[in-house]
């Protein structure tokens, strides 16, 4: 048994799991979060890894919540890297910016960037555990301010190879907000009876008899409550007879034993007790005059709290929220006022520390937190502000400046993430002040809220009551809320939905007049929040109106390209849509607006697969993943993931398909987001089509549409019925598809543009008797637009060139399964090159792999191909790692288990594959993207 073990009863299997975690060699990284109530010994299992790993020879770093804290954004953090704050000046430059603008290490910090943040600590701790391996732990994680919170959490989730084990515990059952995903757990159980017995029996007076039944019954298990619950009974036998007849949940019991004891020390020894409790930090002890050791040397005996470097520390925090709320508020107000005379050279903490002292409206005292929230603000912790704001707010004299302030919060949660906290402050605006503007911005806030929580309908009416109240006297609001509600109607795909939303576009323009025609008119936001909106509503129906508007305001300069991008690929202009997205995309990479790239990355993962740049979505859905984390955005997150799944089935990569459609369904609610479900179906159908499981795909791709043709999408369901028609036929439901297809088709614009044009027709070709299939197969391929989307148009030249083999038309069957096979190598699209591999050889034709074709590619992973893409292109691990988000220790390692699979010995090599194998449109999205200002 070793020592660690013998430091710890009745954790026997917690340890042994810890000691793998820690034990050299240190081949991958490690990532625990151990969970359960207080007192069942997460610090002590901590603190026991830490002294293993220091004996093993690693490197220890170590955070803990504190309650007082966790209003100040990044305090968690900066007290974890505070031992290596000189290794941030290694970091590249705008990731070291960013962890300095953070700390409020310059005078002049970099606009905040939750994302450089993120990135700069896992840069940083890889390179740490690069010289020699690392622990990092962080405690009481359920007090850590968010963003440093939201911080460890992004490294965490990024380790692979590194030399790093990170540990944190949380108190309850559920890790804290921002780490309940994807991250391993350990649940702490209480101690069975035999073990509770061993550690009743380790205690200086061990009860007997009647009084350990006493104990053992009252703390069912938990290891603090016997050691508490033991060392009272042996001064005080009676006790027992009292927590009988007067039972308390067993943390108040703790707390109240605990506060028993505070109240029997000196006086003196209270007062210094109460002030460290105040202060909640040993690091600012030896600034407050009063927490001497002397003073404090009572405590220390009572078991309340422990003297070492740097200051006195409570022996659990149990222990600290006993002292504190066992004192009157007087008490604690002075001793806030005492903490915050100290630290007067920190504003944060001296405005806090008064705010705790405060009962009674405080201007002075509001203005210091609303300075104590922009300096949040500008360091990039957006929760820490909006909370500094709600504090203010309620300090606030007067109700103007209440609602003001409480206004300003609620529009710097709605980046935190927190959306039922934008609703409650925003609420409390509505319930406060009859000022007419200050209402309107609120009820926007509350529509915001409401769609970032998955509430679609709540937030449609919302936004629709926003936009014609709004639209006399505040137009720019107006606009805003019907471009939102036109979103929410293209998420739905619900007919009555996309009616009202162009209602309330209907209105806008009878108020501001009618939508510019002549062609000389420079277009404006309001143009392009009109195109969005038409777009949204009616993506097939008014073609022939808002193409032609759309185009030109494309050459002119645009106020919103992200969303004149996204409006662009709705309405199929997929190459415009391309370069407008990515001139956004540019633009919203800068420090401090990367947040508001995530809808334009979402759109461009759609252009780039409708377009076949396949490995450039990938690249999109993975930025847009870790946009997704960084800001806490679920569709966003959902929509890469759907990118990433119906690419992995194009491709045949299988394995990858369910999962991923898994992690969609598990977070967004399909009901609400109709436009998932689409896409759910449509992968699905995609996934079991290319493995040749033609029933399953017909069931998956029909639930698209209803018997009588309604699609389950107004826009989505429409591009799947080319892949419907396929599966109907090979699943021999041909005439029940064929009366779906037309039924649907009934639905929409008898001129929806080319590209719907071409699956009708190939969908037609597919169901339509022999004789009259070639008519609907030919007239498509006669048009050059559809080749825009190559892998649509390869599928139609497939099947045309298979009906033309089945004809007997060999010759004219070759020249299409050729081109057909081209574009599906290029691709990548194994399923449908075989496919057509099959009917070529059908043809007479014998089929090679040409030398030098994108195979190789195939077998790697999507990460590594893009980061052997990019290491082709001449950059070292750093800047990809800064480019991808990782620790260059993980570019590394993919490239080194990378070049096996390529057949090459090493990075020189790299070039000459990416030139031969990857297609001219797949380099210039890397090509593009050189100068990304992240780096």
């Amino acid at each position: 048994m070793t020592r660690m073990d013998t430091n710890v009863i009745g954790r026997r299997e917690e340890l042994s799991l810890l000691r793998e975690l820690i034990a050299p060699p240190h081949k991958e990284s490690h990532v625990l979060l151990l969970l359960g109530d207080p007192g069942l010994g997460k610090t002590v299992l901590l603190a026991e890894a830490t002294r293993e790993a220091k004996a093993a020879g690693m490197r220890v770093l170590a955070t803990t919540g504190r309650e007082s804290e966790q209003d100040l954004a990044f305090a968690g953090l900066y007290q974890l890297l505070r031992p290596v704050l000189d290794r941030v000046a290694s970091l590249p430059t705008r990731q070291a910016e960013a962890l300095r603008g953070a700390f409020g290490l310059c005078d002049d910090p970099a606009p905040p960037d939750a994302l450089l943040t993120g990135i700069a600590v896992l840069t940083l701790l890889s390179e740490l555990s690069d010289e020699q391996p690392l622990l990092v732990t962080a405690d009481d994680t359920q007090w850590l301010d968010r963003a440093s919170l939201d911080a460890l959490a992004f490294a965490a989730r990024r380790l692979e190879s590194e030399q790093l084990v990170l540990l944190a515990g949380a108190r309850g059952n559920v890790p804290p907000a921002g780490l309940e995903r994807d991250l391993p757990q350990l649940l702490l159980r209480p101690l069975t009876r035999s073990d509770a017995g061993l550690l009743l029996d380790a205690q200086p007076r061990p009860p007997h008899g009647r009084l350990r039944e006493q104990v053992l019954a009252q703390a069912v298990g938990n290891p603090l409550a016997l050691i508490e619950l033991a060392r009272v009974i042996a001064t005080d036998p009676d006790a027992g007879r009292r927590w009988t007849a007067e039972p308390l949940p067993l943390t108040g019991q703790l707390t109240a034993l605990m506060a028993a004891q505070y109240v029997t020390l000196p006086p003196a020894a209270r007062s210094a007790l109460l002030l460290a409790a105040a202060a909640d930090s040993p690091d600012l002890t030896t600034a407050i005059p009063g927490l001497s050791a002397d003073a404090l040397a009572p405590a220390e005996a009572a078991g309340l709290i422990r003297l070492d470097t740097p200051g006195p520390r409570f022996a659990h925090p149990l222990t600290r929220s006993a002292v504190y709320h066992a004192a009157p508020f007087a008490e604690r107000a002075a001793a806030h006022r005492q903490v915050a005379d100290a630290l007067r050279d920190q504003p944060d903490r001296h405005a806090w520390h008064l705010a705790a002292a405060a009962l009674e409206p405080d201007e002075h005292l509001a203005a210091l937190l609303e300075d104590s929230a922009a300096q949040a603000q500008r360091r990039g912790g957006a929760a820490a502000a909006a909370r500094a704001l709600e504090r203010a707010a309620e300090l606030s004299p007067g109700e103007p400046d209440k609602a003001r302030r409480l206004l300003a919060a609620a529009e710097l949660a709605l980046p935190a993430g927190q959306a039922d906290w934008v609703r409650e402050l925003a609420g409390k605006v509505l319930t406060l002040t009859s000022d007419p503007d200050l209402r309107i911005a609120a009820r926007l806030d509350i529509g915001w809220s409401l769609l970032w929580s998955n509430r679609n309908a709540d937030a449609f009416d919302t936004l629709l009551s926003v936009a014609a109240e709004a639209s006399p006297r505040l137009p720019a609001i107006a606009w805003q809320a019907a471009w939102m509600a036109a979103t929410v109607a293209h998420q739905t795909g619900l007919p009555e939905v996309c009616a009202q939303a162009r209602a309330a576009l209907d209105l806008l323009d009878s108020r501001d007049g009618p939508p510019p025609s002549a062609e000389d008119r420079p277009a404006g936001r309001a143009d392009e929040y009109r195109i969005w909106i038409r777009a949204c509503t009616n993506p097939f129906g008014e073609r022939a109106d808002i193409v032609p508007l759309l185009r030109r305001t494309a050459g002119g300069s645009l106020s919103d390209p992200g969303t004149f991008g996204a409006a662009a690929w709705v309405l199929d202009e997929t190459e415009l849509a391309v370069r407008v997205l990515r001139e956004a995309l540019s633009r919203l990479r800068a420090p401090g607006v990367r947040g508001a790239s995530g809808g334009v990355l979402s759109a461009l993962e759609w252009a780039c697969v409708d377009s076949g740049r396949w490995d450039d979505a990938l690249a999109a859905a993975r930025e847009a993943g870790d946009i997704a984390a960084a800001y806490k955005m679920e569709t966003v997150a959902g929509s890469a993931d759907l990118t990433t799944a119906i690419v992995a089935a194009m491709r045949g990569e299988h394995d990858q398909v369910a999962p991923l459609l898994a992690r969609v369904r598990a977070a967004v609610d399909t009901g609400e987001y109709r436009g998932f479900a689409a896409r759910i179906w449509q992968t699905a159908g995609l996934a079991a089509l290319a493995q040749g499981n033609y029933v399953t795909a017909y069931a998956q791709l029909s639930r698209l549409f209803a018997a009588d043709g309604t699609p389950l999408h107004h826009h989505f369901s429409y591009l799947t019925l080319a892949d419907l028609a396929a599966a109907a036929v090979r699943a021999e439901r041909r005439l029940e598809a064929r009366t779906l297809v037309e039924r649907a088709l009934a639905r929409v614009d008898p001129a929806p543009g080319p590209r719907l044009e071409q699956l009708t027709a190939r969908a037609r070709g597919l169901l339509a008797e022999p004789d009259r299939a070639e008519a609907h197969f030919a007239a498509p391929l006669a048009d050059p637009t559809g080749d825009t989307w190559p892998f649509e148009r390869a599928q139609l030249q497939l099947d045309y060139g298979e009906w033309l083999r089945r004809q007997r038309r060999i010759n004219d069957a070759k020249p299409l399964l050729v081109t057909a096979l081209e574009t599906f190598r290029r691709l990548g699209a194994a399923p449908w090159t075989r496919r057509t591999e099959s009917e070529l050889r059908a043809c007479g034709v014998t089929v090679q792999v040409p030398q030098g074709a994108p195979g190789a590619l195939d077998g790697l992973t999507a990460q590594q191909r893009e980061i052997v893409i990019l290491a082709g292109h001449g950059l070292t691990n750093g800047e990809i790692a800064d480019r991808l988000f990782l620790s260059p220790r993980t570019v590394a390692s993919h490239l080194y288990r990378s070049y096996p699979k390529l057949g090459i010995a090493g990075r020189r090599q790299l070039r000459d594959i990416i030139d031969q194998r990857i297609t001219p449109r797949a380099d210039r999205w890397h090509a593009d993207h050189a100068d990304d200002p992240a780096r």
